[in-house]
C-alpha cells in the first residue's frame, strides 16, 4: 500500500494478475501476451475497458529500446480509447459506460504554470507518459495493448456520441500532435496557405485539419506515386514532388505555414524557401538533425518552432472539434496477434495511415 494526497491507496502489488496485454520482454521489440496487475482504483481514477488502441511510431522505438531507457517488459500504446468500468469516488466528470480517451500521458505535477493552464505535455516536472514511465505507485506505467487501463480522470477524455472508437483511437496522439501547433500558431485562417511534408499518421491528419480550417493544402512529398490519393482522397489543393527542382521552384514564397512530419533525415532549406515573409514552419517529426542555413530564416523573418501532442484543453477541444466538422482519420483496423507485423508494416511506411487495434474483440 502506498498514500497518494494522504489517501490511502492499496499497491498493485497486492492485487491479482487480471490485465490482459502484449509486451516485449527485449531489444527485439516482439511483442507476445503477456498478464500483470493495474495499481489499484484510487479516489480520483477511471477505469477504463479498453475497446481500442492506435499504433503510433513510438510503439516501435521503445520495445526496441532505441532511446535506452526501456523498462521491460514494455506493454505499448497511447492512442486508448474505451468504456468506463469503474470510477473512483472522487471523480464528477465520467460515469459507468462514457466512452473515454487516454493518450500520450496519464500525470502530471499539476501544480507548475504549464499545468495550470491546462498544457501538462509542457509539466515542468515531465508528464508521465502512458507506458515505459513511473506511476503513482512506483510501478512502470504500461499502454494499450491492454485489457484495461487505470488514470486520472484529469487526463481522460470525453468521446462524442455517434464517433466511431476505432477512429477516436488516432486522434489521441496523431491527431493532437499535429492539431496543437497549427492552433498555438493560428494555423487556422481561411484562405491562407498551409504545406504539410510527410503523409503518413501525423501528415494526412494535418491536412484534413487544413482543410476544415478553410486553408489552401499543399502536400509536399518525395514519391509521385501518393498524387492522385493525396489530391481525391485526402482533399489535398496541391501536389509538389520535392525531388523535382522545378516544381519545387515554383512554390518559392507561397506558403503561409508548413508543418513538418517527416521523421527521416531530410534538408530543410528547400522547404523554409518555400514560405513567405513572417512564414511559420513547425516541426512535429524526429530526424537526427536539424540544420538550415540562418539565412533561411533571417531573411524573410520567418518562425521555426516544435511541438509535441498537447495539453489536456487541446485535446478535448480537437476531439469535439472532429466530431463537429466529421474529421475522421484513415485507418486499418487489426486484431492484437497481427501486431508484430503490423510494426514491421509501420517502418516500412506500408500503412494507410494509421494502423489500430481492435483490442475487445481479439485480446482474449
Amino acid at each position: 500500500m502506498f498514500f497518494l494526497n494522504d489517501k490511502l491507496i492499496m499497491s498493485s502489488e497486492s492485487a491479482s494478475e487480471d490485465c490482459l496485454a502484449w509486451a516485449a520482454r527485449d531489444t527485439s521489440g516482439v511483442l507476445s501476451p503477456y498478464k500483470f496487475s493495474r495499481r489499484a482504483l484510487g479516489s480520483d481514477d477511471v477505469s477504463l475497458k479498453i475497446t481500442h488502441c492506435g499504433v503510433c511510431y513510438a510503439d516501435v522505438v521503445l520495445p526496441r529500446n532505441k532511446i535506452g531507457d526501456s523498462k521491460y517488459p514494455v506493454v505499448p500504446g497511447h492512442e486508448i480509447v474505451g468504456l468506463v468500468k469503474e470510477v473512483g469516488s472522487n471523480v464528477k466528470g465520467f460515469k459507468v459506460g462514457d466512452r473515454v480517451g487516454v493518450g500520450t500521458y496519464v500525470n502530471s505535477c499539476r501544480n507548475c504554470e504549464y499545468c495550470n493552464d491546462l498544457q501538462e505535455v509542457c509539466c515542468v516536472k515531465f508528464p508521465t507518459f502512458t507506458f515505459n514511465a513511473i506511476d503513482v505507485d512506483g510501478t512502470v506505467t504500461k499502454g494499450g495493448y491492454s485489457s484495461y487501463i487505470v488514470v486520472h480522470e484529469r487526463y481522460c477524455f470525453r468521446i462524442a456520441n455517434g464517433y466511431p472508437s476505432e477512429l477516436a483511437a488516432p486522434l489521441l496522439c496523431a491527431g493532437i500532435t499535429v492539431y496543437s501547433p497549427m492552433i498555438r500558431h493560428k494555423m487556422n485562417q481561411p484562405g491562407k496557405s498551409l504545406g504539410v511534408i510527410g503523409l503518413g499518421g501525423l501528415g494526412h491528419m494535418a491536412v484534413k485539419f487544413g482543410k476544415a480550417f478553410g486553408l489552401k493544402v499543399t502536400i509536399l512529398s518525395t514519391s509521385v506515386t501518393k498524387k492522385e490519393e493525396a489530391l481525391t482522397l485526402l482533399g489535398a489543393d496541391k501536389f509538389v514532388v520535392t525531388s523535382d527542382q522545378q516544381q519545387l521552384m515554383a512554390e518559392a514564397q507561397s506558403l503561409d505555414f508548413i508543418i513538418d512530419t517527416a521523421s527521416g533525415d531530410h534538408p530543410f532549406d528547400p522547404y523554409m524557401m518555400l514560405l513567405k515573409t513572417f512564414g511559420v514552419y513547425v516541426l512535429v517529426g524526429f530526424p537526427s538533425e536539424v540544420k538550415f542555413n540562418p539565412g533561411s530564416l533571417v531573411m524573410g523573418m520567418k518562425t521555426v518552432s516544435g511541438s509535441a501532442a498537447g495539453g489536456t484543453k487541446d485535446t478535448q477541444e480537437m476531439l469535439d472539434f472532429c466530431a463537429a466538422h466529421k474529421i475522421y482519420p484513415k485507418v486499418e483496423v487489426i486484431p492484437i496477434q497481427y501486431i508484430n507485423e503490423a510494426l514491421e508494416r509501420l517502418i516500412k511506411k506500408d500503412v494507410k495511415y494509421r494502423f489500430v487495434i481492435d483490442i475487445e474483440n481479439s485480446l482474449k
